[in-house]
């Protein structure tokens, strides 16, 4: 249960706004997209070493923005 605590004067916008940015960070949505599709362990594998080697490779500055 998420409980955003607002100041005396604050507007209704306002508390939506920061109940929004408190539930994003949780990752709810993340995790229910993620489980709505099965993929292979191998294939989830072989995305983290291909994401583990792009950001090497930024670090290394072989790749630019």
């Amino acid at each position: 249960m998420l409980i955003v605590q607002i100041k005396e004067g604050d507007t209704i916008e306002k508390a939506l706004k920061k109940y929004k940015k408190k539930f994003e960070k949780t990752g709810v949505v993340k995790q229910l997209r993620e489980r709505t599709k099965f993929t292979k362990p191998s294939i989830r594998f072989r995305e983290g070493k291909i994401k583990a080697i792009y950001k090497q490779k930024l670090l290394i500055g072989a790749i630019e923005k």
